[in-house]
């Protein structure tokens, strides 16, 4: 599919993240669950998957005919950074087959001592037909990316920078600031618990919306049920 056609698919759409992580429950080394995942997302409607890791990527890609948001979570030293860090982390979601691939695209200090800036450059000086997804967390991160040359811009990160506005919400605020400032797709992430939420979302004017622990981390959604039952009165 090609990049205009791929964006106009996801356009007003529900994206579903299938994610799980080791430690958790339905995580499993071999994959087999989080395909299953998509599958009952595409039944319901879903436009598109956010996967981590190569083997459920794969697996999802086998599974369902849906674009895959394609990431790899994982911690090096001297990065502050999360999500697709290096290279290697984009040289596997390409042969793994994701169609987009999201990173972190925060401006802060990286520790191969290059900018974001250059890494995306180097990337895509490699990939030329890559599609990058920035994943940013205020939207000076999100100018910087879309001048990076990324195709789209999430609010994934708000909230989880030590400089951006923590909220047990999503930041509806940024997501304005983004459609407001910015000329391509803004894609709603992080922290949206609701179908209220995603439509508040949709209404400010952003492309699509990606939704995961409220729809596949049972872990993540009982615990949510269990602080809400005992919380004191």
């Amino acid at each position: 599919m090609k990049k205009e056609e791929m964006f106009e698919h996801l356009k007003g759409g529900l994206i579903v993240s299938c994610q799980a992580l080791p430690g958790e429950p339905l995580f499993k080394q071999e994959g087999g669950v989080m395909n299953l995942m998509a599958k009952a997302a595409l039944e319901a409607g879903a436009v598109g998957i956010r996967a981590q890791g190569v083997e459920d990527i794969r697996q999802i890609k086998e599974t369902v005919d849906l674009p895959v948001i394609g990431i790899i979570k994982k911690s090096y030293p001297d990065y502050e950074q999360y999500i697709t860090v290096t290279m290697d982390e984009i040289d596997a979601l390409v042969e793994a087959g994701s169609d987009i691939i999201a990173l972190d695209a925060t401006m802060r200090p990286r520790g191969d001592g290059l900018t974001i800036n250059q890494f995306i450059a180097k990337v895509k000086e490699k990939y030329p037909d890559i599609r990058l997804m920035a994943d940013i967390s205020t939207l000076e991160e999100g100018i910087n990316a879309q001048e990076a040359g990324v195709d789209c811009v999430g609010s994934t990160l708000s909230g989880y920078t030590d400089y951006s506005i923590q909220k047990d919400g999503p930041d509806f605020e940024l997501m304005q600031e983004l459609v407001t400032n910015l000329t391509i797709p803004i894609i709603a992430e992080g922290k949206i618990h609701t179908p209220e939420q995603a439509r508040k979302a949709m209404d400010l004017g952003v492309h699509c919306v990606v939704v995961g622990g409220a729809i596949t981390r049972p872990l993540e959604i009982t615990n949510r049920f269990i602080k809400a039952i005992h919380k004191e009165k």
